[in-house]
């Protein structure tokens, strides 16, 4: 018997292309690296100018280095996000997630960025 998806009702999840589109932030956020036996005393700021489920785009100085795993901090929320660099050019830098994001995370941060630019 073959299989049929089942059919996606929740928001955004019907429409694939909408569901991973980047969305435009100005949102502040924090490079966390980590250090020795995990520490993560090193931080580095950012904005996050765009975001997606799978990935955002960074601006960062282009004076500063650093590794290409490490934890995005969005200011305001308390998680972590693991990421991993895929292209760098002077100060932008486009990461992709370790994990995809929820949909539910992605919207709080728009509402987060939202309410931080008006």
């Amino acid at each position: 018997m073959p299989l049929t998806p089942r059919s996606q009702t929740r928001q955004g999840f019907d429409r694939p292309d909408r569901t991973l589109q980047p969305y435009q932030t100005h949102i502040p956020g924090r490079i966390i690296l980590v250090g020795h036996h995990l520490s993560a005393k090193t931080h580095i700021r950012c904005i996050v100018k765009s975001i997606s489920l799978y990935g955002a785009v960074l601006e960062v100085s282009p004076y500063l280095s650093f590794p290409n795993n490490f934890f995005l901090e969005i200011l305001g929320i308390r998680d972590e996000i693991g990421c991993t660099i895929i292209t760098r050019e002077e100060e932008i830098v486009t990461i992709g997630f370790n994990m995809l994001l929820a949909q539910e995370f992605l919207m709080h941060v728009l509402r987060l960025g939202h309410e931080t630019t008006h």
